[in-house]
This record gives structure tokens, C-alpha cells and sequence, in this order.
């Protein structure tokens, strides 16, 4: 009896890697790709880790600018991004070719807010609230730091979405003669601006959420969100109303965020289709793990440590994933 039971056991051992055979991405190869912003690293190897559980071979996340990233996706040179945003990349999903090349189903995070801010010693000196006041350039001179006059905004790096806003809305305030958004590297313009806020002085930029710098600089208690005078977008969001039910307009809407894939390989990969349709990742998550990588842990692997440790949090939800992803491929 006793051998019966061994061998039965033995059996069931060697019948295991067959189940791995009948993975519904065995033998497939998945490219992801991802901005140059690090902190987009969690969020994209927490689908490719669900991805290997289907069996599918998952590459390093490769860096590329939005728009290239969107080209890549539409021609299949790419698989997936997990940082779609909707509706700030709309102009550039629309120019690669939209629904008839992208998949596109399901939220993975929601309530990404991006705005303007001044450091609140500032704001509350000299009553400021909202960001035409800077049309005044007596309240502009403030935040010169390069001594021409004109407020230095720190803006975002060209390529992605938001600059196109930026500069949209700096001329619909009337602001272009009293306020320079200042375009490029957005690490290095920020790490300018926390310079400035430590030395003592006024401080004007554009940010988003999730990211780190609202975890250092916190709204309400170091730095204040700026109002503007009226709704105003660029391209495929100009319809969009920015006001807030309170009353409140920052000028952008409330961002999604969503998985977008090559929409032909979703075709014929419906587990992953599934899988990228279910996924859901909290904004809380993504904000307190970029933190994380803001206070030393931002190695590769401390960010693969914090992706491990997210699905071993959430063992129960990742699991559903793959067991609903699976059915799909049925």
C-alpha cells in the first residue's frame, strides 16, 4: 500500500511541468516598454510577473520617449505599456492609431492628479491662489531664479503629454510675458527646485501623482496647489472641463492610467487580454513604493523586491488574475 502511495506521489512530482507545457504563453516572447521615468518600473513588472504565470517569456521593460512608445506598440515592435494615461496621452494614442491598433480595456489605477504649486510660505504671504495671479510681475519676480524677470516654472521633459498642456495653458492664462515654463529634464529641474525650497525661496513647478516629490513636498503643509481662472486644454481634450465638484479647478482632469497592448497579439493571446482587462493597481501603492525608491531603494533589485512583496500582500487578488486569465485561454 505504502508503495502504491510513493508511486502515486512520484507520479503527480512528474506530471507537474506538463501542466507548465499547457501555459497558455509558453514558447511566446513579451516586449514591454515603459518611459524613462524609473518610478514606472513597479507598476510595469507587476504585469510582467503576472504575465510569467501564464507562461509567457517577459523581457526588461524597455525605456523609450511616449510617443515613440505608442509607434512601437501600434507596428507590434512592442507588447505593452502599463503607464497609458487617459486622458493626457489621447493626441498621442489617437496619432499611432487609436482603437484600431491598441487594446485597451480595464483601469489599472485611477486618481493620478497633476497640477501647479508654490511653496506655501509664499502662497500665503502674498495671497496667492491661483496661477494667472502670476500675470502681475511684481508676484512673478518672486520665483525668478536666472534674474530676467520672469517667474521660472519647472515644467516636465518634452515627450510627454504634459508640456503640450503646460505651454497651452501659459498662453491661455496670458501668462507667456511675466512666466517661463521651462521644458526638459524633469529629475534635474526638480532637484533645482527642492534646492531653492531648502535655501529659503519661492518655488514654482508641475507635478503629477503618484510621484515621490508630493512625499518630501506635501501639499498643504509645505507647498500649495494653484487654481486656474478657467478650463483649458489642448487637441482631443480641449472639451473637457477641469472644474472640480466643489468648485475647485487645478486645470487638469483626474487621470486613469491603463495597460495598452498591441490589440492583434491580444487576439490571439486572450489570457493576457484578460489579464490586462482585470488588473488593478492602488494610486496609495505607487506613491508609497516610489517613496521607497526616493529613500535609497531604487535598485533593481529593491524594485523587484517591492513588486515581490506587493503580490505577496495581495497573494489572494494576483492569484484571481491568473485563474481568471487562464479560463480566458479555455
Amino acid at each position: 500500500m505504502r508503495k502504491t502511495a510513493l508511486l502515486a506521489a512520484a507520479l503527480t512530482t512528474l506530471a507537474l511541468p506538463a501542466f507548465a507545457a499547457d501555459l497558455p504563453g509558453k514558447g511566446i516572447t513579451v516586449k514591454p516598454i515603459q518611459s524613462t521615468i524609473t518610478e514606472e518600473t513597479f507598476q510595469t513588472l507587476l504585469v510582467s510577473r503576472a504575465l510569467e504565470k501564464l507562461g509567457y517569456t517577459v523581457e526588461q521593460p524597455s525605456e523609450v520617449d511616449y510617443n515613440v512608445g505608442y509607434t512601437s506598440l501600434a507596428s507590434g515592435d512592442a507588447t505593452f505599456t502599463a503607464v497609458n494615461w487617459q486622458p493626457l496621452h489621447d493626441d498621442m494614442y489617437s496619432a499611432a492609431g487609436g482603437d484600431a491598433k491598441f487594446y485597451r480595456q480595464g483601469t489599472y489605477v485611477e486618481g493620478a492628479a497633476q497640477g501647479y504649486l508654490i511653496d506655501k510660505k509664499t502662497a500665503e504671504k502674498y495671497h496667492i491662489t491661483r496661477i494667472d495671479q502670476l500675470k502681475d510681475p511684481k508676484l512673478a519676480k518672486l520665483f525668478d531664479s536666472n534674474g530676467d524677470g520672469k517667474a521660472d516654472m519647472t515644467g516636465c521633459t518634452p515627450g510627454w503629454g504634459c508640456e503640450a498642456v503646460i505651454n497651452h495653458q501659459n498662453k491661455a492664462y496670458g501668462l507667456e510675458a511675466t512666466v517661463e515654463a521651462n521644458m526638459g529634464n524633469y529629475s534635474a529641474m526638480v532637484a533645482d527646485t527642492l534646492a531653492r525650497y531648502r535655501q529659503g525661496k519661492p518655488i514654482l513647478y508641475y507635478t503629477w501623482t503618484p510621484y515621490w516629490l508630493s512625499d518630501v513636498l506635501k501639499p498643504g503643509r509645505d507647498v500649495v496647489w494653484l487654481q486656474v481662472p478657467f478650463s483649458s486644454l489642448p487637441g482631443k481634450q480641449k472639451e473637457i472641463d477641469t472644474k472640480l465638484a466643489n468648485g475647485a479647478n487645478y486645470g487638469f482632469p483626474v487621470n486613469s492610467m491603463h495597460i495598452v497592448a498591441n490589440k492583434a497579439w491580444t487576439e490571439k493571446n486572450p489570457a493576457a487580454a484578460k489579464l490586462f482587462a482585470e488588473m488593478k493597481l492602488p494610486i496609495g501603492d505607487i506613491n508609497a513604493e516610489n517613496a521607497a525608491m526616493r529613500n535609497g531603494q531604487a535598485s533593481e533589485a529593491d524594485i523587484n523586491r517591492h513588486v515581490d512583496g506587493w503580490i505577496k500582500a495581495h497573494q489572494a487578488q494576483f492569484d484571481g488574475w491568473i485563474k481568471d486569465a487562464l479560463a480566458a485561454a479555455q
